[in-house]
């Protein structure tokens, strides 16, 4: 009995098989993308969908629940000042934020209470793709749209300010405050703050392999 030898597409060393998981995951974010910018459901006229960014396979997985005037204008989720509050936060954690992927629940610059469903069931397919090991959901409205996705075997989120939950068997959550509420409000910054910088324990545990 002879060994089936690899065909030259197939991938042969761990770092070949890492970047076949990561083109496909690229491809399906990508598919995602052009899925959200055909999408007729909302009532966003000209105007473009705000669309999540970041690593296709992040570890850490930002989520909240509706884009702001800024992330609007470049179509890009966390861009303009929560961006920039989350480069310092990231800083000063020890983590690099090129390994972070960040996206809003809801995508279409409308008034999110008129998004449709289908808008915020986006998430559940970048996750599907991303497989964070923890995401980090900000704010009330994040959890209830997180809660509403019914991911396959997923604990319903409570939202406790700073805790960190199992989720899903191989992914944990940590509830924040909204960040974009917290830019201008001192106290409730440093409420933020306090929970955000758990994320930093959570990154210093992990293995490094």
């Amino acid at each position: 009995m002879t060994d089936e030898m690899p065909t030259d597409d197939m991938p042969r060393t761990d770092d070949e098989i890492r970047e076949k998981y990561l083109d496909r995951a690229i491809r399906e974010l990508n598919s995602l993308a052009h899925e959200i910018h055909d999408c007729s459901d909302c009532p966003r006229g000209n105007l473009m969908p705000v669309l999540g960014s970041g690593h296709p396979q992040a570890d850490i997985f930002l989520l909240k629940h509706a884009a702001k005037p800024a992330e609007v204008e470049e179509g890009v989720a966390f861009y303009g000042r929560a961006g920039t509050a989350l480069q310092k936060s990231f800083k000063r954690l020890g983590i690099d934020p090129l390994t972070v992927y960040g996206t809003v629940s809801v995508k279409c610059p409308v008034d999110p209470v008129d998004a449709a469903e289908a808008c915020t069931s986006r998430v559940r397919d970048e996750l599907a793709v991303v497989q964070p090991r923890i995401v980090v959901v900000m704010g009330e409205l994040a959890v209830e749209d997180i809660n509403t996705l019914a991911m396959p075997g997923a604990a319903a989120l409570e939202p406790r300010i700073g805790s960190i939950q199992q989720w899903t068997a191989h992914c944990e959550a940590l509830i924040t405050p909204d960040l974009d509420d917290c830019l201008d409000d001192e106290p409730y910054k440093r409420e933020f703050w306090r929970a955000f910088k758990r994320l930093g324990d959570w990154h210093g545990d992990l293995p490094p392999y």
